[in-house]
Formats: C-alpha cells, structure tokens, sequence
C-alpha cells in the first residue's frame, strides 16, 4: 500500500480546484472564473486497492494587497511542508512569466512536477512553446492535462500514485474529502455567489454557516459596505433567490436553506475580522 500527500500550487485562477475535482471524480473544491475562489486549504482523497492519494488544494500565490490576502497566501505556503510530492500547476493559455517564476523559487523543483492545465484551451504550437518554456524549471517530470475533458489526468494519477512511499491510509477508505460539512456548504453558496454577482464583489464576499439543524441550514452572507448588500441581494430578492435555488440543487432533498445577507465593513482589510471568519 502507498499513501501520502500531493500539494497543488500555483498562481490564482489557473485550475487547481478544477484539477482536484478531476482527479476525485467529485466536486472536492468550489471553482469559479474568478481569480482566488479558493481560500482554505482544502484535501481530497481518492483510495484505490494499491494507493491512497490526498490532494492538498491551495489558494493562489499572489502579491497581497490585504489582511485576507496575507492570511491566504500563507496558508498556500504552510501546505508546502510535509508533503510528498508537490505539482506545480500552470495555465497553458497564459503566457509563462514572472508570476510562475516566483511561485516556483518557493518550491525544490528537482522534486517537484509541473502540470499544464487547459490544454484543450490552447492549439498545439502554443502548448509546445509553453511546454518548451516551463523546461527551464528543472521540475522532475512535466504533465499537459485538461482537467475540464479529462485529457492527460489518468497518467498523471498513475505517476503521483507511484511517486507515494508505502504507508499506511490516512482517512477511512470511503472518505472523499477533508472538509467539514458547514464548510463545504457556505463555500457552496459563496460558489454560486461568485456565479451569480458582479465582478466588483467576489473579494468582499465571505460566507458561513451560523445555524444547523438539519435539514435547516442558516448561511450568512458578509458583505464590506451597505451598496454591497443591495447588489447580493438584488431587485426584489432576485439575486439571493437564484443564489439560493443553485446552492439548493447541489444539497440532500429536503434541506432548508435559509440566507442571510450582513455587513461587516471592511472585514478582509482587518486581521481580526479575517480570523474570526475562519481563514
């Protein structure tokens, strides 16, 4: 039996989630166009007779600009120690440049591997220049994959899997996921949130669950400034209602999701804030 931990990093928006949700066979992480979707580290675990792989999903690497920006960017860095094998995850439709560069001088590449996500976005010239581009990384191994079709994701199981050391399995065999289920539901609906609103809110929006008694679910929505919370909520309810409807089609029958809508003004900008929120 091998076992171990698979750490998945990279700037924001270049698929992590979408890859560990491939690789699962489930939704593990939200995902969204939006760049950092992710902010908590989250774990997905797949167990087959021979292996037990644990992906490790990780919020983008970015320059930040607030307190919640900090505390994300740490947390990408945290998963970096005590893994087994670390993927460098690249988008093959941008240009490779300084923002993977610094990304990568945080890794030991001779170790590490390099995963080029959304190759089926991109016409082959274009993937082999990029794929000639990120060789000067020196990783161990390089993996074009889509994790939106599927395509280069079985072999790049099977190397990971081979790359683990023998080990015992870390979580029971019919685990899928490291997330708490009143997690898994406020990230649910600030999923469909970030789906549903303008583009000037998703870094002002957090969620969590404040009440659960099943199959009643109380989720809170905090917005930064008054405007913000006409625009989640919408004309005549309109927004929260579909929000409401999405997140309602992705849980058990019969749950009763209530959402709520408050301000905390300027909660990313302070550190207190941002901690008390669970990040």
């Amino acid at each position: 039996m091998r076992s171990g931990f698979i750490t998945l990093v990279g700037r924001p928006n270049v698929g992590k989630s979408s890859l560990v949700n491939a690789m699962c066979g489930r939704k593990v992480s939200i995902v969204s166009d939006k760049p950092q979707t992710t902010r908590h580290r989250v774990m997905g675990v797949i167990t087959r007779p021979d292996a037990q792989l644990v992906f490790v999903d990780t919020p983008g690497l970015h320059k930040p600009v607030t307190a919640l920006g900090e505390r994300v960017n740490a947390t990408a860095l945290e998963s970096l120690a005590d893994v087994d094998v670390t993927c460098l995850v690249i988008d093959a439709t941008m240009a490779y440049g300084s923002g993977d560069q610094w990304v990568a001088s945080h890794l030991n590449m001779a170790n590490s591997i390099v995963v080029l996500n959304k190759i089926d976005a991109v016409k082959q010239h274009k993937l082999l220049a990029q794929l000639a581009a990120v060789s000067s990384l020196g990783a161990a191994e390089y993996f074009p994959v889509s994790a939106r079709t599927g395509q280069g994701v079985p072999a790049l199981l099977e190397y990971l899997a081979g790359r683990l050391p023998e080990g015992p399995m870390y979580f029971p065999e019919d685990t899928v996921s490291d997330q708490p289920e009143e997690q898994w539901v406020a990230e649910l609906v600030r999923e469909q949130l970030l789906a549903v609103t303008h583009d000037e809110l998703p870094y002002s929006i957090a969620t969590r669950v404040s009440e659960w008694e099943w199959p009643r679910i109380r989720v809170e929505i905090i917005v930064e400034r008054e405007s913000q919370k006409g625009m989640v909520i919408g004309k005549g309810g309109l927004v929260l209602k579909e929000v409401g409807k999405r997140a309602r089609a992705q849980l058990p029958e019969g749950c009763f999701l209530e959402l709520f809508v408050k301000v905390d003004k300027d909660w990313q900008r302070r550190p207190d804030r941002v901690e008390r929120l669970g990040y």
